[in-house]
């Protein structure tokens, strides 16, 4: 489905579906030259075979977790089912990659659906400098405005000046209101300002960046509770959103970073960028299983319409089609 339906839907389905494939073509093409390693010579699904597609699916970026209820899954149906072969690993480990997710990750929910039942929707941004935060702000506020909604940007990276920059830049192009202030400022403060602002210009969606502090640092929970509670003096149950940015193409780092910042703040949804650069799509599997909190949108290129609703299926479908 294209980013929230907008156009001719049969259009923008092949859109999708291409620019996904695409997307994920150095992930795929990584997965199937070690597949083939994997089963070289064999005709059996045997331990040797299940030893090799484990370290496949460790090497991709799977997790260790994830991995390792995968072949449990395998190991269980070859057993039951006695006569499969290599010849039907494809198959096999892409229905059980979708069944465990369909059992283990939260099903990602249409976000424009909960954006049309409340007004301001605040969505608050999260992670690490570098992953691709200001582009994903900049994206997701494009997609809102092409849905009609009225977006407010609040620029709350007061860390960094070209953090202040950079989010300016991206309203300038495509023309949506922003709430700054000095470097240096407090970041609740600035967030406070942008809702109050928002609430009296009938504003649809507020998004507030916030600082790319390392997610090691102990200051950070202060930071985001304390944006989080000015928040509300303006907006009761803001924010309804809290998103954490991952970049896919550091691969098991963006499982630490998750693991820091659903600690330190009440992430909501994930979003993993940068996967059209990489051979490390696995990720994706691994942290939408083992982290019980939806993957809302995947990064798939540098284009407007380049970050995707993540549909689990549609993802895994993508990596298996030849």
């Amino acid at each position: 489905m294209g980013f929230f339906g907008f156009g001719n839907k049969k259009d923008n389905d092949k859109v999708s579906a291409s620019s996904l494939e695409k997307g994920l073509q150095k992930t795929k093409e990584s997965f199937f030259s070690k597949l083939t390693r994997a089963i070289a010579g064999k005709s059996t699904i045997d331990d040797e075979v299940l030893d090799n597609l484990e370290e496949l699916l460790i090497t991709s970026d799977v997790g260790v977790e994830t991995t390792l209820k995968i072949i449990e899954r395998i190991q269980n149906r070859v057993a039951k089912e006695k006569y499969l072969g290599t010849a039907e690993l494809n198959a096999i480990l892409k229905d059980e990659i979708v069944a465990l997710l369909q059992e283990n990750s939260i099903e990602n929910t249409d976000l424009i659906s909960s954006i049309n039942n409340t007004k301001p929707y605040v969505i608050m941004v999260v992670g690490v400098n570098g992953v691709g935060k200001t582009t994903t702000i900049a994206k997701l506020a494009n997609q809102f405005k092409q849905e009609g909604k009225k977006v407010f940007l609040g620029a709350a990276d007061t860390f960094r000046a070209a953090a202040i920059e950079q989010l300016c830049t991206w309203a300038e192009r495509i023309d949506v209101p922003i709430v700054k202030q000095q470097m240096g400022a407090d970041p609740a403060s600035v967030a406070f300002d942008t809702l109050k602002s928002a609430v009296a210009n009938d504003a649809d969606v507020v998004i507030i960046d916030t600082a790319g502090r390392l997610h090691n640092k102990v200051n950070l929970m202060n930071e985001l509770t304390k944006i989080k509670n000015v928040m509300k003096k303006i907006v009761p149950n803001a924010p309804q959103e809290v998103l954490l940015v991952l970049d896919g193409s550091t691969g098991q780092n963006a499982f630490q970073q998750a693991v820091q910042f659903t600690k330190a703040t009440e992430v909501t949804g994930l979003v993993i960028t940068k996967l059209d650069g990489t051979a490390k799509g696995g990720v994706v599997i691994g942290i939408s299983e083992q982290f019980k909190i939806p993957v809302r949108y995947i990064g798939v290129g540098e284009g407007m319409n380049d970050l995707k609703i993540f549909d689990r299926k549609e993802f895994i479908d993508s990596l298996f089609l030849k």
